[in-house]
Formats: C-alpha cells, structure tokens, sequence
C-alpha cells in the first residue's frame, strides 16, 4: 500500500530510495516493483545491514512494516539516524519495547505516525461527529463486538501471528484498531480492564471433528488439503506464489501453517470489560472463526443511543467469502422519547470502507488536504494507548485480576506525554 502510493499517486512528492527485507528474494520482488521506469531501480539492503542504509541513503522518513514485535527496534534505530517514522499497527506488542520508543521519541524529537486507517472511514468518522456533537448527550456504556470469519480469521492462525511473542496475540494485533476507536470516538483513555480468553475452535480437536485427521504439517502437499475449508493454496494464486511458496528457500518461513496445529499460542475468542478516565465502561468481544465478518457497535447515551453495525463479509460458503455490498453499513440513532431513526451514512471508495485513500493523502500530500478537524492523525501517544488495552487483557487472562494500566505504567517508568 505505502509503496504503492509513493511510486504511482505521489511520486512528484516523495521519493523511494531504498527498501529492506530479511528475505533476499522478497527484498529483489520489492525492489522492482518499487522501481521507476528508465532508472538505474532503488538500492536494497538486507535487515543485517539497516544501519547502513540509513547512514548510507540518508532517508527523511522510514516506513516500518515488519512483524509487530521488530517495530520498536526499526523505529528506535530510524529515530536514532535522524528519520520520522509512519508505522503499521500495533506500535509494538509489549511495555519493554513500548518503553523503548516513548523514551527515544523524547530523547530525539522525532514523530512517528500509526496508520490507524479505520479512523479515516467516512462510516467511522461520522460516529465521531455524531458523538462529539452530543447527539445522544453523555456517553455512558459502549458495548462492541468484532467478527473475524473464516477465512480472515483462520489466516492469523497459519502465519507468524499465531505465537504471542510475535504479534501479542489477537488483542494486542488485532484490536488495537478497535481500541484506538474506542479511545479516539470516546475522547478519553483506558485506566481499568478485566478480560478472559481461550483458543476455542483453532485447536486439533476441531480437525478431528470436521474429519481432517491425517493432517499435514501445512496446506500445501497436505493429503487432507482437497476436503479442507481452510486451504490456502499457495501455488494457486501468483502473488502467494511469488511472495512466499518461491521465497520459502531463503528462509525457511511457511505460509501456510495447518490452522488445527497444537503449538499456536493464541486465542481465539476473546472478551474484555474496560473502565475508561471518563468515567464510560465498555464491553468488547473479538472472535475470529464467525460464519461472517465485520463489527457490531452500541453508545448508550444520557439522551439515547447510537447502533452503528457494518456486514463486510455476510458469510464464508465452502471457504469463499461472499461480500456484503455497499448498503451493508448502518448506523440508527434512537433519542429517548422519540422513534429510532436511520442516519445516512455517507460512502467512499477505496479499501477499509473508503478510508486508505483519505489516509494516505494526509500522509504522503497534506497541503492537498483540507484541515482535518476530527485529529485523525496517531502518534506515538495515541499508538501507545491503543495497545495498552489489549496490554492489560493479556495480563488479565494470565492472572485473572483487573489489571490497572497506569499501575502498569508507573511499574515500567513509563510517561505518556508530548
């Protein structure tokens, strides 16, 4: 996405002049699609050797998308050399790194920006605006539930994410879009969470019971793959192929892990209550094997409420996803007093419900946008506390206490101000 924009809708702006990867055949793939035409292409550097491209190229800004738990040392390092940073979610997966980045961010003055691309959802933006105008009073409870389906869903369980000490698990990689919604819709932060959590469909048993014994190891040369929802065939589709199936010599790294395997140390449904500065409480569940796929939202107001639900995917039929249409968005306000009504939500074009483009503008030309007054753009502040959440609940489901983030906070020597 971000290569993309630089080198077709902004190249008369930026510039891509190097890329890095610890895949040698990834890092050659990336370096001719980010080449231009009738030039010599971009220099490319193996993740050994980052410090020398940035001492080398001299790069104003670093873009980070590696797997979540290497964001904070690319960023401290990019911070280190000079360079801002625009990063994937999440900003990182635990207090040690997060400590890292907030304590180099101060040393340095450096900015990094997390592409929180929900928030730029003209669907997302409106429920900002219907709130901050009042328009159901005070908030006082929100109840949110995500769903991931079966094809969505069963990929965090077949890749790196599926080992905590990559990616945090589900409720730090995954719900720290929602989080960052809920604190950026709310306007306050997380102080309290309780949560509870359990790998309850991605395990052996389910194989068993869906008549998948004999299982391999991964989906490709499987001996069950021909009866499974699940495959994902790799040599089928030209761009898996290209990416990993033919990378799979440099590294080592599968794809394609069987869902079904015992090791993966993730959950997979996962519920938190959350208490917020504000005084609003919220109730947040994320499943990740439901038979369809987006989000369900209720605000509970002092002068009524808010239901905002969005049907991205209206079920998973054989392991294809059918896709909802462009009227699957619906937000209905409902004041006490008063018959519910429906709110006309606007539309756009573009991925994640139209937001990409919008965000990409204010990243990459924002002279060419209008003012943003819904403060959409995420720093390291809002990223940080967009992962605290999801924080807090891992510790809670190890210890099954309330776990109390600025606690958390303290105990690390961790200060959140700009």
């Amino acid at each position: 996405m971000f290569r993309d924009s630089v080198v077709e809708d902004y190249a008369d702006r930026h510039e891509i002049v190097a890329v890095c990867d610890s895949n040698v055949h990834r890092l050659n793939e990336a370096a001719k699609a980010a080449s231009k035409p009738g030039t010599n292409g971009v220099a490319t550097y193996l993740a050994g050797d980052f410090d020398r491209l940035l001492t080398e190229q001299r790069p104003d800004t670093v873009v980070v998308a590696t797997p979540d738990f290497l964001h904070a040392d690319y960023i401290v390092r990019a911070f280190e050399a000079g360079c801002d940073v625009i990063c994937e979610k999440p900003l990182t997966i635990d207090l040690t790194r997060l400590k890292m980045i907030v304590d180099a961010q101060k040393r340095t003055g450096r900015q990094v920006k997390v592409t929180f691309n929900y928030r730029y959802s003209p669907a997302r933006t409106q429920i900002k605006e219907l709130i901050a105008s009042g328009a159901i009073g005070t908030v006082t409870a929100v109840d949110f539930r995500w769903h991931l389906d079966r094809v969505h869903g069963a990929d965090y369980f077949r890749r790196w994410h599926r080992q905590k000490e990559n990616s945090g698990g589900l409720l730090v990689h995954k719900s720290t879009h929602h989080f960052d919604l809920l604190n950026w819709w709310l306007g306050t932060v997380p102080i309290e969470v309780l949560a509870s959590g359990r790998r309850a469909f991605y395990r052996p048993e389910t194989a068993v019971d869906l008549g998948l014994s004999g299982r391999g190891p991964r989906c490709h040369l499987c001996p069950v793959a021909d009866r499974c929802d699940f495959e994902l065939d790799l040599a089928a589709d030209p761009s898996l192929k290209e990416l990993y199936l033919d990378a799979e010599g440099e590294d080592g790294y599968f794809r394609d892990l069987c869902v079904f395997d015992e090791e993966i140390g993730i959950e997979d449904t996962m519920q938190a209550h959350i208490r917020y500065a504000s005084g609003v409480t919220a109730n947040y569940t994320l499943t990740a094997y439901s038979p369809w796929e987006g989000l369900e939202i209720k605000f509970q107001g002092t002068k009524g409420d808010i239901t905002h639900r969005h049907v991205e995917v209206h079920g998973v039929f054989g392991g294809e996803r059918a896709h909802a249409d462009e009227d699957a968005i619906t937000t209905e306000l409902h004041l006490a007093g008063e018959a519910p009504r429906l709110v006309e939500v606007p539309k756009a074009k573009g991925h994640h419900g139209g937001a990409d483009p919008v965000m990409l503008g204010y990243i990459f030309d924002p002279d060419g946008m209008e003012l943003d007054r819904f403060d959409r753009a995420s720093d390291h502040i809002g990223g940080a506390w967009s992962i605290l959440t999801g924080i807090a609940a891992n510790a809670s489901i190890e210890t099954g206490s309330v776990v109390n983030i600025q606690s958390m906070l303290r105990a690390r020597g961790i200060k959140l101000e700009r």
